[in-house]
């Protein structure tokens, strides 16, 4: 071990930093997590539309609360697959931020088309708004989750 150089040594941490980095951009949310919230987004537009607004408030609320106990659960970066378990250092703690991010942009998406939809005269805006956007969260949200991290350096 003491004839290592430095360059040598150097190439053995470049490729320890390029390993935990291609790991690290292996954590995410399973695909069920985003078919469930992409489920649930479709119920919120449902519920948004047919109930009066407190009770739609309310299951919104328990939308939030649920996700973001099932989200700090599996954002720890720890529970991907059953093959790939790291720690949370290795995950990154900017992820849950990415996360919530990419749910504000979600939510704006969806009150903007459903006012684009609703002045084009369009009945039950709400819910074909929620119905684009669960479309969205389920066909592409590890790819957004993906893209967005890769941005934000998470």
């Amino acid at each position: 071990m003491d004839n290592i150089t430095p360059e040598q040594a150097r190439a053995a941490l470049e490729a320890a930093d390029r390993a935990r980095l291609l790991v690290a951009g292996e954590v995410g949310l399973p695909r069920g997590y985003w078919w469930a919230m992409a489920g649930g987004w479709l119920l919120l537009g449902v519920l948004g539309t047919v109930l009066p607004p407190w009770p739609a408030g309310i299951a919104t609320a328990g939308f939030g609360v649920g996700h973001s106990v099932l989200a700090s659960r599996l954002l720890d970066g720890r529970r991907r697959t059953d093959r790939l378990q790291v720690s949370a250092a290795v995950a990154g703690r900017r992820v849950s931020l990415v996360v919530i991010g990419m749910l504000l942009g979600l939510v704006g998406a969806t009150v903007l088309a459903a006012l684009a939809l609703h002045a084009d005269g369009a009945g039950h805006a709400g819910i074909w708004a929620a119905v684009m956007v669960a479309a969205i969260v389920g066909f592409g949200g590890p790819e957004i989750l993906r893209v967005l991290r890769r941005w934000a350096r998470a």
